[in-house]
């Protein structure tokens, strides 16, 4: 069994076949979907899959950085009011992105500590978008980590350095998607010195499609692609790839 750790089925790029998508993975033996919440108006969409399918889809409570705007205080309290009276696995997607606008750095900066603290007290793990950002959640992270903490910074394309200073941490996973398997992002000569212990798969579908899905709506289905890519980085079997991000994910976000 493969577990797409990371995967935003519910929206609308899947409004025509999402059940086809979803049973398309599970018959390709990714069984376990877990779904990172984005914004306010999400949640519903999110939810309903998860009902739909509540042996393999699974919902997280988050508010993602780029829907950090000038409301951003109301839809804190919505989706803190969602994450305490219903049953999620993990606080996500939340971070920050300096990528496409640096507008409220400051107001994602705090979105982002408060959702680890409500991580904290729900003891429940957090998933990270970090997009150009990685030293600003560091900064906030090396302050308010402890044992209590655990998550996954999402699709990591950091180098290697801050691939050490995310596991410095102790509880966190490093999230590996379609990126993986793009010439350009070297990322597995990053990866050469990372043991794989440490890694979770990830489509981030519809985006960030692996090779040679490049440039087309991604779907979970495609993690073999991305775990083929691992063998070759790991220079180890199939089976060994799915056993050990398997039981990684399953340590991390504990759903079975």
């Amino acid at each position: 069994m493969f577990v797409d750790t990371h995967t935003h089925l519910f929206v609308d790029a899947f409004n025509e076949d999402r059940s086809e998508i979803v049973q398309k993975a599970i018959n390709a033996g990714v069984e376990k979907l877990l779904l990172p919440n984005i914004d306010i108006d999400t949640i519903d969409a999110m939810n309903e899959l998860s009902k739909e399918f509540p042996n393999n889809c699974y919902s997280m409570m988050g508010l993602h950085p780029g829907s950090i705007k000038e409301d951003w205080k109301d839809r804190m309290e919505i989706i803190r009011k969602n994450l305490f009276e219903g049953d999620y696995i993990a606080v996500g997607e939340i971070g920050m992105d300096l990528y496409w606008d640096k507008t409220f750095v400051k107001e994602q900066a705090e979105a982002f500590r408060m959702q680890v603290e409500w991580a904290k007290e729900l003891n429940l793990p957090i998933v990270i978008h970090a997009r150009e950002a990685f030293e600003p959640i560091f900064e906030i992270l090396d302050e308010i980590n402890d044992d209590s903490l655990t998550g996954v910074f999402h699709c990591f394309t950091g180098t290697q350095e801050q691939a050490e200073h995310v596991l410095s941490y102790g509880g966190f996973k490093l999230g590996i998607g379609g990126v993986l398997t793009y010439k350009k992002a070297q990322l597995d000569k990053v990866l050469e010195n990372v043991d794989l212990k440490h890694l979770i798969l990830e489509t981030d579908s519809p985006y960030l499609s692996p090779v040679p899905y490049r440039g087309k709506r991604n779907e979970s289905s495609y993690i073999l692609h991305i775990a083929e890519k691992l063998t070759e980085v790991y220079n180890v079997p199939l089976a060994k790839i799915e056993e050990m991000t398997t039981a990684s994910a399953n340590e991390l976000f504990q759903f079975s």
